[in-house]
């Protein structure tokens, strides 16, 4: 099999791309993620994942966490934008890889594609979206502001005149 992700994927077939730690389970459409430990014979269970980008990025953040700047990843564009597991151990590289695997599928539900690429799954998407969502709304309190230092002015913004 190839370990070539360049094909893209679409509804209409059933063909679909081989990512490094990503396997298709059984004859259902879930797809698994697993990282073998460096210099050892454990291997760390990721995740069983509704689609097979998802466990890619799952993948991705446990490779980088274990094998650093040496680690080949699935996307390698979008490793800036993936969580860091706050220690080595296998719970907090489970977390960040679930994080991430959740926050791709939240971004590839958020563009409604069905037609998927072997780019980066827009994770960034979701990154935009987070630090859209961490801005406070602008200040509209001209109309009180006004009324304090007593020049009453009509805001509204249905008067033509």
């Amino acid at each position: 099999m190839s370990k070539n992700p360049t094909l893209p994927i679409t509804c209409s077939s059933k063909k679909h791309l081989v990512y490094r730690g990503v396997r298709r389970r059984g004859t259902s459409a879930k797809w698994v993620s697993e990282i073998r430990e460096p210099k050892s014979p454990n291997r760390i269970w990721l995740g069983t994942f509704p689609t097979a980008e998802m466990a890619a990025v799952a993948y991705d953040v446990a490779a980088l966490t274990l094998k650093g700047g040496d680690a080949r990843l699935n996307f390698p564009d979008s490793a800036s934008s993936l969580p860091v597991p706050l220690s080595t151990s296998t719970h907090d590289i489970q977390a960040a890889a679930a994080s991430a695997a959740a926050a791709a599928g939240a971004a590839m539900d958020a563009l409604g594609s069905c037609h998927v690429t072997a780019s980066p799954p827009a994770i960034w998407f979701a990154d935009v979206m987070a630090e859209g969502m961490l801005l406070s709304p602008p200040r509209f309190d001209l109309i009180n502001d006004e009324f304090a230092s007593g020049n009453e002015v009509d805001h509204n913004l249905w008067n033509y005149s």
